[in-house]
Order: C-alpha cells, then sequence, then structure tokens
C-alpha cells in the first residue's frame, strides 16, 4: 500500500500561482509512476502531469503544457506540481496518484492503484 496525502490547494485570481505537494508514505515510493489528476463538478477525472519513478521523463496534458510543471524527491517521498499563469477553467479538485514502475506510465485514471483525499484549487476570474 501507498498512502498518498495532497496539500497546496487554494483560491488564487487568474494569472497567479500554486504548488501542490504529494506526501507519499507506506512502500517505497520510487517504485511507483506518479501523476496528477483534476476533476471539476460535473465533469470526469482528468489526466494533467505525470512523471516517472526516477524523474528522467515528464509527461503533460495539452491544457497545461507549458503553464505547470510536475517534479519528484524520491529521497523526501514527495511529489510537487507548479501551477502557473492559473486559469479560472483550472479550478477543479485535484489528486496524486501512483502506478507501480514495472508497468508503463499512462494517462487515464483506471491505470493508477493509489490516489489521494484530493485538494481544491479555485481560480477566480
Amino acid at each position: 500500500q501507498v498512502q498518498l496525502v495532497e496539500s497546496g490547494g487554494g483560491l488564487v485570481q487568474a494569472g497567479g500561482s500554486l504548488r501542490l505537494s504529494c506526501a507519499a508514505s507506506g512502500r517505497t515510493f520510487s517504485n511507483y509512476h506518479t501523476g496528477w489528476f483534476r476533476q471539476a463538478p460535473g465533469k470526469e477525472r482528468e489526466f494533467v502531469a505525470a512523471i516517472t519513478w526516477s524523474g528522467g521523463s515528464t509527461y503533460y496534458a495539452d491544457s497545461v503544457k507549458g503553464r505547470f510543471t510536475i517534479s519528484r524527491d524520491n529521497a523526501k517521498n514527495t511529489v510537487s506540481l507548479q501551477m502557473n499563469s492559473l486559469k479560472p477553467e483550472d479550478t477543479a479538485v485535484y489528486y496524486c496518484a501512483a502506478r507501480n514502475k514495472l508497468y508503463y506510465i499512462k494517462y487515464t485514471a483506471p491505470d493508477y492503484d493509489y490516489w489521494g483525499q484530493g485538494t481544491q484549487v479555485t481560480v477566480s476570474s
């Protein structure tokens, strides 16, 4: 089991920045690829960004490319999502998720095994 706890959400004006963090505990964090997903009211959970277990490769949804940056620190068992130039359409609950590194990294929610409880991000116009 891997336990994931997100933090760093909040209310920010359009154009502002937030940094989300996800703290992992339980099994060895470096055994897992990690992803960030988000879910807005009435919408399906969607992929935002992912990073391989080593941190060597990163992937982004087109909607956030160039504005968001995912990173990880395996020594501290954390993964972060730096969000810049935020837009009202970025408003959602953001979730951290983990996928075993034995498998290729994926961009769909059902492919991830462990999830955090989510943190709310609200961007006002």
